[in-house]
């Protein structure tokens, strides 16, 4: 099963799949990580547009069982947050449109089931997915790590889930 993570951006998209792996020391395997860049200088439908095709090509080649998206919890910045939300939707339309289940996850979740604490600096989330993935560095750009770790935080929570949703039949 992979698991696409979306850190979703208009500038920049981090995206990340990941599989689980047999080894406790680095128990995920990164399928396939990077960035989508959309110019500054284009239009905002342009570059929603440029979006879309990306998610698209990455969900064709991936074919996740799960996509993870940030949710979009509080941002101080107001233009920011209407970014961060555009693209998030574009993710997510995305994904209905093949019938892909998705998650979201606000990024205090994302660091408590990472780091194991939920004030995680940016440079530990970073350090903690290249050991939990066997990387020999960092994943860079910082959206990269994030949109791995929203992958690996689903991960990590799936056996809760099935447990809740177990007991609720």
């Amino acid at each position: 099963m992979f698991v696409l993570g979306v850190d979703p951006g208009l500038t920049r998209c981090g995206f990340g799949a990941l599989e689980r792996t047999a080894s406790k020391d680095a128990p995920y395997r990164a399928v396939v990580a990077g960035v989508i860049e959309t110019s500054r200088h284009d239009s905002v439908d342009r570059r929603l547009g440029t979006l879309a095709v990306e998610i698209d090509g990455i969900l064709d080649e991936v074919r996740p069982s799960v996509v993870v998206v940030e949710r979009v919890f509080f941002q101080t910045n107001v233009r920011t947050a209407i970014s961060v939300a555009q693209a998030s939707g574009v993710v997510l339309a995305a994904a209905a449109r093949r019938g892909i289940e998705v998650s979201q996850f606000t990024p205090n979740e994302v660091k408590q089931a990472v780091v194991g604490a939920g004030g995680a600096s940016k440079a530990q989330v970073q350090a903690m997915i290249a050991r939990l993935c066997g990387l020999a560095a960092v994943p860079k750009p910082p959206d990269v790590a994030d949109a791995l770790a929203l992958a690996a935080c689903h991960l990590t929570s799936e056996r809760f889930r099935a447990a809740v949703r177990a007991s609720s039949t």
